[in-house]
Parts: C-alpha cells; structure tokens; sequence
C-alpha cells in the first residue's frame, strides 16, 4: 500500500505541474505525432486510451515505472480545446486497473483489473466493467466465466453487437504464449472465448487488440515476427467479403524499434491512437557538458524511455495501405 500511495502522489504532483490543458482533438496529423504533450504525454509511463462516443471524455493508464501499479485517469472537455486535469477515475486507485475500452453507447467502461473478489487481496487480472450512475461510475463487476477465469485477461475491446475480444495466455489453448480471443455475445451473455485463427494469432506472442466497432478490421501487437523491428510492433487484419479475417500485415509505417503497442481508433473512425516508448536517446553531450539542471530537465519530460500516447490520422492511413 505504501508503494501505492507514493505513486498516486507522483501523479498528483505531476497533474499539479502540467504546464497546460489545451488540448485539440479534431484533427489528428498525418504523421504519427506525440499526443498532448506536457499534458497527456509526460514523463510518467502513459499507455492505452479510450475516448467516450461523443469525444468529450477521455481515459488513459497511468504506471508506476516498473509497471507493478496501473491505475486509469480521465480528462472532460470543458468548452472547445480545453481539458480538465487529469484525475483517477472514482472507481479505481487501490489496485491496478487498466486498458479501459468503452461500450459502443458510452454506457459501459470495461477494463482489467486485478482488484480482489472479495478481501482485500489482489488476484490475477480479470475483465470487469462498470456502467454509467448519474454523472459517475457504478461499483466495478466483474465479468466472471466464461471470461474471466484463474490466469490473466487483458486488453477488453466490444464491438457494437456487444462482442469480447481481450488477450489471454491459456496454457493448452490458443497458437502461442499470448493470443487473442473472441466472447460472442448471444442470448444476453457472453459464450466461451475461442482463440483467433492464424491469419491474427501465431506461435509467438499477439496482444493488445483493437477491434472496429463494426468487426471489420482488428489493430494488435506481436513481439517475436521475422518481419518486426524488434521490440514488439502493430499488426492489422481486415475481413474479407466471407466475413473471414486475411493475413495480417505489419505496419511499418508506425513501427519502431522500441515498443509500439494498444492501439485505439477513435468513435468516428478518424484518429489511431497507440502506446510506444520511443524516446530521444542521448549518449553523450557536447559543449557545454551536463549539469544536474540538464539531465533532470532532460529527464523530466516526454520521450524519456517510458510510454507515451502517439496519434495520427487513420483514415489518410487506410487509403495509404490500400494503395500499396
């Protein structure tokens, strides 16, 4: 718990320390850009991201260094380029929680979380969910079996027909270490989870998938491909006119050598948002040399080796890809 409260003060101070909340999100660039810098993007470790239907609302994770706390905060618009500070959401900041990925109709946040079924100790993660209560959330639920079982479940994504996707390491299931699975949503209750097939999942590691709402294209991570650069890479898959998922195709265009992973599109479908820990790397300094003032500077900001939140513009992307 000690652990908890320094990293939640981190947080705080942090937040307090912003040096701004403006925030446009309309228009993404067309190259893969930092996004909010200084406000969403800092020197804290940033990953996943999720926006609300209407785009008034948004989630990201925030984590400790060495990832052993996660603990998920919010941003509200509050009139047209400006933001709330970013704050934990009221239903979380006593265990890790996580990848928070929205209900087509914004009234329901799932996310993963390794806060107990009871008591007060943490278990391994599950998905769970909580539904809109007034102007704030429900009391975390848990989604329970078929989906969540004793090992680990992350990464949730629903499609508007209420389908699961989320990455599991089922030992005996599945293609590799890590795949990605599907929960149908058929008579008001999620059915068993089956593995996706070998045009997505393979004997390495898949994980961290965004599905479209639509069920049309899937966005995930690998680490482990021969046509990767190193440090685990995104991937996308589309359905052909079988409703059949083809091969997926690495993304060079957004990869690095550095990890590059939870992808997210935007409700209108116009905005890729991605987690990476590409940073500004510096080996040495030239005149003058390095003060103490220079590296905490240096270190003190975005692009430091810990994640950050990048976006670009999906849709000039698509029409990229097809193109080739």
């Amino acid at each position: 718990m000690t652990k908890v409260l320094s990293f939640l003060l981190l947080v705080v101070s942090s937040i307090v320390f912003a040096q701004q909340n403006k925030l446009s999100i309309n228009k993404a660039p067309s190259q893969l850009s930092l996004f909010g810098d200084g406000f969403v993007s800092t020197h804290i470790n940033e990953r996943d991201f999720a926006m609300s239907p209407d785009g008034k609302e948004i989630y990201f994770t925030i984590t400790s260094p060495r990832s052993d706390f996660q603990t998920i905060v919010f941003c509200n618009q509050t009139s047209p380029g400006e933001w709330s500070k970013p704050a934990v959401v009221s239903f979380a900041g006593m265990y890790s929680d996580l990848e928070p990925a929205f209900s087509s109709d914004g009234k329901t946040l799932y996310f993963a979380s390794n806060r107990p079924l009871e008591g007060n100790t943490p278990k391994d993660f599950d998905i769970w969910k909580v539904t809109r209560d007034g102007n704030g959330w429900s009391t975390p639920m848990n989604l329970g079996a078929p989906v969540n079982t004793h090992q680990d479940e992350f990464y949730p994504s629903v499609t508007k027909t209420g389908h699961l996707y989320f990455t599991a390491s089922y030992k005996g299931q599945g293609l590799g270490r890590e795949d990605i699975y599907r929960a149908e949503w058929k008579e008001d209750k999620f059915q068993v989870p089956q593995a996706l097939d070998s045009s997505v999942n393979s004997t390495v590691d898949e994980f961290n998938a965004f599905v479209s709402p639509d069920e049309d294209y899937i966005l995930f991570t690998c680490f482990g491909r021969r046509d990767d650069a190193g440090g685990g890479d995104l991937y996308m898959s589309v359905k052909d006119t079988s409703g059949k998922w083809q091969p997926a195709r690495c993304l060079t265009e957004l990869n690095s050598k550095y990890l590059d992973y939870c992808p997210y599109v935007s409700p209108d479908g116009k905005k890729l948002f991605l987690t990476s820990t590409r940073y500004h790397s510096v080996k040495s300094f030239s005149k003058p040399k390095a003060t103490y003032a220079t590296v905490q500077r240096l270190w003190s900001q975005s692009l430091n080796n810990q994640g950050n939140i990048y976006w670009v513009d999906f849709e000039a992307m698509r029409i990229q890809l097809q193109m080739k």
